[in-house]
């Protein structure tokens, strides 16, 4: 695994797929790509229409949401880039996640960020983020 210290972790996150730079934002860097469970394949007593309407057990996705915690513990910094809003919005809920069950690590996200993550590449989403980390970090703002 990377040596975190020193580099700003970016974690793309959305109802499906959770996409983890552990290694910086640089331009040549890579994601860890971490998957949602199929919650149908966890509940196959309900309907569909109950998995729409958010009636599911588990609805939270807390295996999903702790395996990104854990791959993101030893980062500095971290920003969050969701896609969605309300029950969507995948970032917002993974943060309340963390400040339930890993307040140490909550306190390390730096800020957060909306984007169409479906229609993003990885490069798009890098560069969002440098955006970000010249315009907060650097600048102090």
């Amino acid at each position: 695994m990377p040596k975190l210290s020193d580099r700003l972790v970016v974690v793309a996150i959305t109802q499906h797929d959770a996409r983890v730079w552990l290694s910086g934002i640089d331009s040549d860097t890579s994601p860890t790509k971490i998957e949602a469970p199929d919650p149908k394949a966890r509940h196959h007593h309900v309907r569909e229409a109950q998995h729409h309407g958010g009636h599911d057990v588990e609805h939270s996705g807390a295996a999903y949401f702790e395996e990104i915690a854990n791959s993101v513990a030893s980062a500095k910094q971290i920003l969050l880039v969701g896609h969605g809003k309300g029950k969507a919005d995948s970032a917002a809920e993974f943060m309340q996640y963390l400040e339930r069950k890993h307040p140490q690590t909550a306190s390390k996200v730096s800020g957060s960020l909306e984007g169409n993550l479906p229609a993003m590449s990885e490069p798009e989403i890098l560069a969002l983020a440098r955006d970000w980390f010249e315009q907060h970090i650097k600048t102090g703002l």
